[in-house]
């Protein structure tokens, strides 16, 4: 480090020591501590490089949302506000045992830290497993969680401030702390996740790609895949994406010779003169007839556009005059008996903003079908396609009928696998009486050849005794 970097350094880990988060240490382990700049305001983050550590850590697969589906919960949304937590990480502890294992070097001396720090490999998926456990209430009706980045959206202002009371009394009971210079509350618009959210839509952040409009041409492989993975961020919004990007992608491609050419060049800066052209996506309303453009493909794997045909609505219309049951949920509607009944000024009855569907069983049927056996679906199993159906359509019973219908559905079990280990007898074993009764093998394999030519062990072990044998054998033994 530069002599500044020192000072800052030193500054650094006295704000640490001084706010808890770090502690002397006398671990056998020390990772290399760096700087970053840090993102908002300038300023240098310190960084510890976990790499070692984190080659040798069993990997938590807790899933990270996928941003155009957060994007999807928004449709309808007028007011929004931000929350960002104040150095998120910092607010979890770490185990007692675990501390020495996050020890880092530095000019000054061994630390380690008492928080979860930056840099290790399941800090993102557990933090994002803490947060969802914290709004699982409330995720997909008013909140979007992205790690530390907290949205509330609402229909109208007096949703609003009922949302906000709800997230913030539940920062406060799980002892969470934000930014106060990233609040950011009744707002029209809100900058999030590098987008530009209002009620018009979702559109490109022009702060954010300004970086892709002024990147110079690609000198290797490693600065295509770059700037692809950076414009790619944003693919949804270029028409015919990857077709533009067709002549840059071949040459990321394996034993691909590298020559840039006048068509490279033209895909570069096509790709540029979208990005400052891109439209606003307007999150689609799925019971009116709306337009959907492919990519690559020349076919859609949506399910909007598989289960909302043209005419459907106007089936669930008629069927719902037709259903005696429907006739005195409607009576209970204009009555103001029913609260979570509403019917719009069509005469179409709603549960929750989400369409009724009468006791038709061929119209159920046909849904049923279209979301399951369509050739685009691919069997999606019973979970899934409740998740799926339910964001659009209820009626009685749903998710047991969805149950039902996909255990009844013959390609899924003669074709699907089971996703678990087949489970064993689960039976306790007998406890052996004698010596030599009842014992177990295994064998250890991969070893270095010894002078005679043994490269593996034959353990084996008596259940009454528990006393061990371990014999030396050959992986191949020639006759």
């Amino acid at each position: 480090m530069v002599p500044d970097e020192l000072k800052e350094l030193k500054t650094q880990l006295q704000e640490q020591l001084d706010k808890g988060f770090i502690r002397p240490s006398s671990s056998p382990l020390g990772c290399p501590a760096l700087f970053v700049e840090k993102k908002d305001q300038g300023g240098k983050r310190l960084c510890v490089d976990y790499r070692p550590l984190n080659a040798v850590t069993v990997k938590n697969k807790y899933p990270l949302p996928h941003i155009d589906i957060l994007f999807d919960q928004l449709a309808g949304a007028r007011v929004f506000s931000k929350i960002d937590l104040r150095s998120g990480y910092y607010q979890i502890k770490i185990r007692e045992e675990d501390i020495p294992k996050t020890a880092f070097s530095t000019r000054y001396g061994l630390y380690e830290y008492l928080v979860m720090s930056f840099g290790l490999t399941n800090a993102p998926a557990f933090f994002m497993y803490m947060m969802n456990s914290v709004f699982m209430n409330e995720l997909d009706k008013f909140v979007v969680v992205f790690i530390d980045d907290i949205l509330i959206y609402s229909k109208n202002e007096e949703e609003h401030e009922e949302h906000l009371q709800i997230v913030l009394t539940r920062l406060r009971e799980h002892k969470l702390y934000a930014k106060f210079s990233k609040y950011e509350f009744w707002l029209k618009e809100v900058s999030f996740l590098g987008h530009i959210l209002s009620e018009k839509g979702v559109a490109v952040d022009p702060s954010k790609v300004e970086c892709v409009l002024n990147w110079k041409q690609p000198e290797t492989v490693t600065e295509i895949q770059s700037f692809l993975g950076l414009a790619g961020y944003y693919r949804r919004f270029i028409k015919d994406f990857s077709k533009t990007a067709k002549p840059m992608t071949t040459l990321t491609k394996k034993n691909a010779k590298y020559s840039w050419s006048p068509n490279c060049e033209e895909a570069l800066q096509s790709l540029k003169r979208s990005l400052t052209t891109a439209p606003v996506l307007a999150q689609p309303d799925v019971t009116r007839p709306f337009d959907v453009y492919c990519d690559a493909s020349e076919q859609l794997a949506e399910l909007y556009n598989l289960i909302i045909e043209p005419t459907i609505k106007e089936q669930i219309i008629t069927a719902q005059k037709q259903d005696k049951g429907m006739v005195f949920i409607h009576e209970g509607v204009d009555e103001k008996k029913r609260a979570c009944f509403t019917l719009d000024d069509q005469g179409v009855l709603w549960f929750k903003n989400r369409l009724v569907v009468p006791k038709d069983m061929e119209l159920r049927k046909k849904i049923l079908d279209e979301a399951h056996t369509s050739m685009f679906t691919m069997h999606p199993g019973s979970n899934k396609m409740y998740q799926d159906l339910k964001q659009k359509f209820w009626w009685t019973r749903m998710k047991r009928e969805i149950a039902k219908y996909v255990s009844e559905c013959d390609v899924c079990q003669r074709i699907k696998a089971d996703h678990l280990k087949p489970a064993g007898m689960l039976q306790p074993l007998a406890l052996p009486v004698w010596k030599g009764e009842d014992i177990h093998m295994d064998f250890i394999m991969g070893l270095p050849r010894t002078q005679k030519g043994y490269d593996s062990i034959w353990v084996i072990i008596d259940r009454f005794t528990e006393s061990a044998h371990f014999i030396p054998v050959k992986n191949r033994y020639n006759a």
